[in-house]
């Protein structure tokens, strides 16, 4: 069964019933400025991403498409904007997993239902994580690690950041796997686990490659393993988590969503023009910098995704007792 199920609105914890938003004709479409939403404050590949989308696409319609940040609550904040916005199309929200497909696992109060009130339009994004230790450890490999740290008397420490982030629930899905005595220390952000593992308070961590990358070429860090389907080019010589232990595979990503009950005709549209921005030789350009692996996707198949996400990370949220409530 598809994550989201593009059903009639009825009124609803949300509010206001369908009736007030007809749902807009996509001849006249867009008849304003197209809002996109971040959940996150300017900077940063998905702020940088929107941008780059959105000055292709206002050209190709003639309307501006004006980003907007609404940083908070994981991604809640810019989530439930756009799930109370109208189902017309003119709403987008581009975010990772938390706003689209996990949240409800990790926030039994999310203040909104990503599968009854959104609708996916578009993957844009991937980003592989590496696994990395600091001059602590010996390690150079995945092997390596796992006999290390059992051979250790206390803990390792691995830092992320924040509860129910995507570094923290690899961490947790490693500590399932292995049986390794773990200790998740969160933060408050990215940049300050990133320091204490450089300073060596913490030992490990999981973090989106092109942060970890200038560290590991730099020799402060090891790369022990890539948590993706298959090598990065960046780093060939390290192997995937998988090599080690089947079956483990997890990325970042980032996806663009509407309203549920905007038209299926104008979301494929939406679909289709975010494709045409992410294969434009110029914005290609500006985004290839950032470090992720640009795709588009059609709707079913970022359906297909947000399913897959809901799977792979159910079991080890309940296991691992992650909550943000």
């Amino acid at each position: 069964m598809p994550f989201f199920k593009r059903r009639a609105l009825v009124a609803g914890a949300l509010g206001l019933p369908a009736l007030l938003h007809p749902p807009a004709r996509a001849s006249s479409w867009p008849s304003r400025p197209i809002r996109f939403v971040v959940p996150f404050v300017p900077g940063g590949a998905t702020d940088a991403s929107a941008r780059v989308i959105a000055e292709f696409l206002s050209r190709r319609y003639a309307t501006p498409i004006v980003v907007e940040n609404r940083p908070g609550a994981s991604g809640g904040v810019a989530g439930e904007f756009v799930a109370r916005s109208a189902p017309d199309g003119q709403t987008w929200l581009i975010a990772p997993a938390f706003p689209l497909a996990t949240g409800p696992l990790l926030n039994s109060r999310l203040p909104y239902d990503p599968q009854r009130d959104l609708t996916p339009v578009s993957m844009v994004f991937t980003t592989d994580h590496v696994m990395t230790v600091n001059s602590a450890l010996k390690a150079q490999n995945l092997q390596e690690f796992i006999t290390e740290a059992r051979a250790r008397r206390e803990p390792l420490r691995y830092g992320s950041p924040g509860i129910g982030s995507g570094s923290h629930m690899m961490g947790e899905m490693l500590r399932m796997r292995t049986g390794l005595d773990l200790i998740h220390v969160p933060y408050r952000g990215l940049a300050a686990a990133v320091a204490d593992q450089l300073a060596g308070h913490i030992e490990l961590m999981f973090d989106q490659l092109p942060t970890s990358l200038p560290h590991i070429r730099s020799g402060r860090v090891h790369a022990i393993a890539m948590t993706g389907a298959g090598r990065n080019a960046n780093l060939p010589e390290v192997a995937t988590v998988a090599e080690t232990l089947p079956g483990y595979e997890a990325q970042s990503w980032n996806a663009v969503a509407v309203r549920a009950g905007t038209p299926p005709e104008l979301v494929a549209r939406i679909s289709a023009d975010i494709r045409d921005a992410l294969n434009d030789p110029a914005a290609r350009a500006k985004l290839e910098p950032l470090g992720a692996d640009y795709a588009a996707s059609t709707p079913a198949e970022m359906a297909a995704v947000l399913q897959a996400e809901v799977t792979r990370w159910e079991p080890v949220i309940r296991a691992a007792g992650i909550s943000m409530s």
